[in-house]
């Protein structure tokens, strides 16, 4: 976990831990974090002894995360936690997340009853924030929810079709798809700037996974990132000023996988300059997928982990 020393925050009893097995998840002590983008602040909110995943953060001073196929929602006063129903959607993923109205919940889970012969079958719902039953929005299996345009109307995601991964949109409402990138490689994590004009992306187009942002029509392409590290989920910030993300510290090449030395990392949009925000911690899946800023863009919600 992320402890704090006399030379300030850094990473405690997890250096044994660099190479976990997928299935360590099942035995995972999470500690749920905020980090204060202006003073470097740390804060751990609670610890706790099961896997939980990428925290948004709701306005009314509560998290929406995810842990064993469920949605549940972490009071960020009381620190209590609590299932929320998401009805016959039991084996959701930790891609979900919060319409700019705040009313809809946006999730992916995996709908075992499509036809499809894919392994995984992840399929986008929305439901009422409060909880209910979803109603399906993408047709297509496999898709992950990653952004909301900021008029509430469109969702973009990654989408596997025919064994390709790039970034769609589609209506709330439903309907067809439209694929916005056909680069070689894996395009990821799509997110919408606040004013509407770019969506930001995770690509392996170049053979390192970078950060990327172009025009929401998938147009004008422009790289962000050029370093040594996997560069992962970037999400603007709610003023539009920067974009937070993950880096692995060694070369993921396609991957994000859980179990793995990371670190939250700031870009100013403006200057293009980039710092650390959080020392080196254990994480990876699961710590920072979805859009986690407060609603203030001060802070940041993320998860470290240990295994048992």
């Amino acid at each position: 976990m992320l402890e704090k020393t006399s030379q300030g925050w850094k990473l405690v009893g997890q250096s044994n831990h660099q190479h976990a097995a997928p299935d360590s998840k099942k035995d995972t002590t999470s500690f749920i974090h905020t980090v204060d983008i202006t003073t470097g602040r740390l804060e751990t909110l609670a610890t706790l002894r099961k896997h939980v995943e990428a925290p948004n953060w709701h306005p009314d001073n509560y998290l929406i995360l995810n842990s064993l196929g469920k949605i549940y929602t972490f009071d960020l006063a009381s620190k209590e936690m609590k299932l929320l129903d998401t009805g016959f959607a039991t084996a959701c993923n930790n891609d979900h997340g919060i319409s700019p109205d705040k009313k809809w919940l946006a999730i992916s889970h995996n709908d075992k009853t499509d036809p499809s012969p894919k392994p995984y079958k992840s399929v986008i719902y929305i439901l009422p924030i409060s909880g209910g039953e979803p109603r399906r929005i993408t047709s297509e299996v496999v898709s992950y929810w990653h952004g909301w345009s900021p008029d509430g109307k469109t969702l973009a995601y990654t989408g596997e079709r025919n064994g390709n991964y790039d970034i769609y949109t589609i209506s709330t409402q439903g309907g067809k798809e439209k694929r916005l990138t056909t680069a070689e490689g894996l395009d990821d994590g799509p997110d919408y700037s606040p004013d509407g004009k770019y969506i930001y992306i995770n690509s392996f187009r170049t053979g390192h996974m970078q950060l990327w942002r172009m025009d929401t029509n998938g147009k004008n392409p422009e790289q962000l990132t050029f370093d040594e590290y996997s560069n992962w989920f970037p999400h603007p910030s709610p003023d539009g000023r920067w974009i937070a993300y993950i880096s692995y510290m060694q070369n993921q090449e396609q991957g994000h996988p859980f179990g793995k030395e990371v670190k939250i990392r700031l870009m100013n949009l403006e200057t293009r300059e980039i710092k650390d925000l959080t020392p080196v911690f254990f994480g990876g899946q699961g710590s920072f997928n979805v859009p986690s800023w407060s609603p203030d863009s001060q802070k940041l919600a993320f998860v470290s982990y240990a295994i048992n």
